[in-house]
């Protein structure tokens, strides 16, 4: 429980953080003090995105004055240290104005927010070390600002994603998408066993879901029921909500191979289908926690979720491999 109440902790604090402390560059520089952890961290700037092909995180950066950053931290904590990684990937938009299609100004100050999902993957990775999980776990948090500068991206571009694929902008505010899909085609290198994301992604989910229960949507069946029974034990509440290839067709572009936004209907739904589309070589899942991630009013800030329901996942696959090894013994 201690170890959680830390990582839970961080995450608090970083996502409480105002947004002209809490920039892109400082949450690598938060990552990198992980290290006395023993984890060990990486972080790209926007030469090396660059080089790689990240059109689509550069472009919702490119706005903004502060560099964007991935940041990649690794726990080899297995006994088979070439054992494949669980990976998670943190959503890390450090301020969201939603850029040229700006956000009505009431209550933009809760957008200092929306690296909430980077946030909570650190916190995560903290109390995976501090519990010293014979696992190997990936954690990848993607940085950058949205701002509406002079350079910044405009609804009717297309950008060239890392996988390929083109999108056509429609909305410079359904941002998260795009700096997310670039990292899970980013994280195919480490051949994962599976992949989860965590990101503040739309406001359609609060609609759905309010601010008590976390959206979860999967390609994969197993490992959503994994992560709904996590919730229930950790009482980190999650829902699933579904993907079907009918909410494919409104993200359809005459002009790229997808648009960046599907229309009012099912928003949630036609989010995580746009993020599918990065997501075919491996297991994945997706956490919306837009409306879980914080709380508004008098006692307004963090609430450090899904940094339990994250850790007693990882508890529950360190069990299930004692039991399996034990099998096998």
């Amino acid at each position: 429980i201690r170890a959680i109440h830390q990582g839970v902790t961080l995450t608090r604090n970083l996502v409480t953080e105002p947004p002209n402390v809490m920039t892109p560059p400082k949450i690598a520089e938060y990552a990198k003090s992980l290290s006395e952890y023993g984890i060990d961290v990486k972080v790209l700037g926007e030469k090396e995105m660059k080089k790689l092909g990240m059109g689509s995180l550069l472009g919702v950066g490119q706005g903004s004055i502060h560099e964007s950053q991935l940041v990649i931290m690794k726990w080899n904590g297995a006994r088979n240290k070439k054992k494949k990684p669980i990976a998670f990937i943190g959503k890390g938009v450090s301020f969201d104005t939603g850029g040229v299609s700006l956000k009505p100004s009431n209550g933009m100050e809760e957008m200092k927010y929306d690296m909430g999902g980077a946030a909570g993957v650190l916190g995560t990775m903290k109390s995976l070390a501090k519990l010293n999980l014979p696992l190997n776990v990936i954690g990848i948090l993607a940085g950058c600002e949205n701002m509406p500068g002079s350079n910044a991206y405009r609804p009717g571009d297309i950008i060239t994603t890392m996988s390929g694929q083109t999108v056509e902008v429609l909305n410079t505010d359904a941002e998260g998408r795009l700096v997310l899909c670039d990292v899970l085609t980013y994280v195919e290198r480490f051949e994962p066993e599976l992949v989860i994301d965590v990101a503040t992604l739309t406001g359609a989910c609060v609609v759905a879901l309010g601010h008590h229960i976390t959206g979860l949507l999967s390609t994969h069946n197993p490992l959503a029921h994994e992560l709904l029974n996590a919730s229930d034990q950790a009482a980190d509440k999650a829902w699933r909500l579904p993907i079907t290839d009918d909410f494919q067709e409104q993200i359809e572009s005459p002009f790229a191979d997808l648009a960046n936004i599907g229309g009012p209907g099912g928003g949630t739904i036609t989010a995580a289908c746009f993020l599918s589309r990065f997501t075919k070589k491996y297991k994945w899942a997706h956490l919306d926690i837009a409306g879980t991630a914080w709380v508004s009013g008098k006692n307004k800030g963090s609430t450090g979720r899904p940094v339990p329901m994250l850790t007693q996942f990882l508890l529950n696959r360190t069990e299930r491999n004692e039991v399996q090894q034990a099998d096998e013994a």
